[in-house]
């Protein structure tokens, strides 16, 4: 029996890969995905660790999710429900009034005059900054970046009203976007305020899976990135009803109506290529399904080094591929609670949002100064959420489920590998500095989960636990994003596209990838590009 030809076989059923897939099938392609996983969802799932609790296992939440992907995949009506939680972040001050950021201006200004009334006078003209120039990268996150000496008619384009959209800023703006976008997020942070608090969970926020500290270039940028698609700072996690693994379920349920096909349970372990072009895959178990495209939804090096044979790949191209950073620097610990943390000088309605524990820009310095030796600080930065609190439906009634990321936890330690009493020792450090926020700690946990960034490799295809498929830094992002020259999704063997968050924008703005990769694959098709014809 002769194997189905697909239009495009999609690897990987990470949030991407599903946007992806969605969209091609509603553009009326013949779309197969294939993971070795049993389920869908990638690094978004919510899974049953403990008895009664579920977590969302690895990533706690989507990041900023596309409006335009909602709503052309009509994940609404298939039951999508999420919030913002408000406040959208706070971190406990020992001895003193906790810091409390809010969607308004005026409830952050008088959170923040208890500490530092010029911080509370301040933080409306930097809200209003640092959304600004994050609305600049909003909208090239939107489009395929332009492509610096190309020339083609699109790239001239999209150059053109990127230069009407700078124009717009003022001159007083753009000299701030061309300032902040190199600086250190610790100077930026200095020129603007006093509390040690506050500017130590703005850096926690900038250097969110970066290996970088505060104090180094470009980490300005990390903080504008994370703010895209924001109207306030910090932007706030949307909280999915039932956990992020529903997220993946509804865009599982859309690209099904739209007649997308799905094998879980096997992986894939070759991308065949002839003369010069993929015709189809060579799942685990030998077998062999033909298409005319393949769009993967992996990081580069796992795309080609461990299914393009390099014999088909450019020198300069591997070469390139092969330099592609990704230094994952943080490790994840999931907990089931019987009761909520007493956290000083907040309560249960303040756990909505985002918790941070860093006390200052120099506690989170430090913090990174062991890992440029391959060490682990003892004393970790934690950026953590209770959904629980939004969501009683995760855990069982007066329990809660508490997720927290370490900064920092490099994957490439001195001492060697993580093993499990690296793993353990971890885990332990993370309830340690928990316990020293809220005491009850001590005796509310009712079990755990910890992940390092091996076992975010291992157990998620994460290469190096680096959670955006490399790091989102100045030299990888926009036109060098992911390999400087083939930031179109289109790689240089005909008709394979890469669509995952290794592709601009990058990690953390949920959906454009996937949109951007699917929308450049049809538009391929459109115009008869490639070896075959679609027919």
């Amino acid at each position: 029996m002769t194997a189905k030809r697909y239009h495009v076989i999609v690897l990987g059923s990470g949030i991407e890969s599903l946007v992806a897939a969605g969209y091609l099938g509603k553009a009326g392609l013949d779309v197969l995905v294939v993971d070795g996983a049993e389920s869908v969802g990638g690094t978004l799932v919510t899974r049953e660790v403990v008895p009664g609790y579920r977590f969302d296992s690895c990533l706690d939440s989507p990041g900023y999710l596309s409006p335009a992907v909602v709503a052309d995949l009509a994940l609404a009506h298939h039951g999508l429900k999420y919030s913002l939680g408000e406040p959208l972040m706070v971190a406990p001050r020992p001895g003193g009034p906790a810091l409390r950021l809010s969607a308004d201006l005026e409830a952050t200004a008088g959170s923040l005059r208890q500490a530092s009334p010029g911080d509370a006078d301040r933080w409306p003209a930097f809200s209003d900054r640092i959304t600004t120039l994050a609305g600049l990268l909003t909208d090239m996150y939107r489009r395929l970046p332009p492509r610096p000496g190309e020339g083609g008619v699109g790239d001239l384009m999209t150059i053109l009203r990127l230069a009407a959209r700078v124009r717009r800023l003022g001159r007083v703006e753009l000299m701030e976007f061309l300032r902040t976008f190199p600086m250190p997020v610790a100077d930026l942070l200095d020129d603007w305020f006093e509390d040690d608090l506050l500017k130590g969970a703005l850096g926690v926020v900038a250097v969110r899976h970066l290996a970088l500290g505060p104090r180094s270039g470009g980490t300005a940028f990390g903080l504008l990135h994370q703010q895209v698609g924001a109207t306030a700072v910090p932007r706030g996690r949307p909280i999915i009803s039932g956990g992020v693994g529903h997220l993946a379920w509804t865009l599982e349920v859309s690209a099904r109506e739209r007649g997308v096909e799905f094998r879980t349970g096997t992986g894939v372990a070759q991308i065949v290529v002839t003369e010069g072009g993929t015709t189809g895959v060579v799942l685990d178990s030998g077998e062999e399904i033909p298409a005319r495209a393949v769009v993967s939804g992996y990081d580069v090096r796992r795309t080609f080094s461990d299914l393009v044979d390099p014999v088909h790949l450019d020198p300069e191209f591997a070469a390139m591929a092969a330099r592609v950073r990704y230094r994952g620097v943080a490790a994840k610990v999931n907990l089931a609670l019987g009761e909520l943390p007493d956290f000083t000088g907040l309560d249960a309605t303040d756990l909505r949002g985002t918790v941070v524990l860093c006390p200052s820009l120099d506690y989170l310095e430090k913090a990174y100064d062991h890992t440029k030796y391959g060490e682990v600080s003892d004393r970790l930065a934690l950026e953590l959420v209770i959904p629980s609190v939004s969501d009683p439906s995760l855990a069982p009634e007066g329990g809660h489920v508490l997720s927290a990321w370490l900064h920092y936890a490099p994957f490439h330690r001195r001492d060697g590998s993580w093993g499990e009493s690296e793993r353990e020792a971890i885990g332990d450090l993370a309830l340690r500095i928990l316990q020293d926020a809220a005491p009850n700690m001590a005796n509310a946990v009712v079990g755990r989960e910890v992940l390092t960034p091996l076992d975010l490799q291992d157990r998620f295809g994460l290469t190096e636990g680096q959670v955006y498929q490399g790091e989102v830094a100045l030299d990888q992002i926009l036109f060098m994003r992911p390999i400087p020259g083939w930031s179109h999704y289109r790689m240089p063997v005909g008709g394979l596209y890469l669509c995952g968050p290794a592709t601009h924008p990058g990690g953390g703005i949920t959906g454009q990838s996937g949109r951007l990769a699917a929308r450049q694959l049809v538009r391929d098709q459109k115009k008869g590009r490639g070896r075959r014809a679609w027919t």
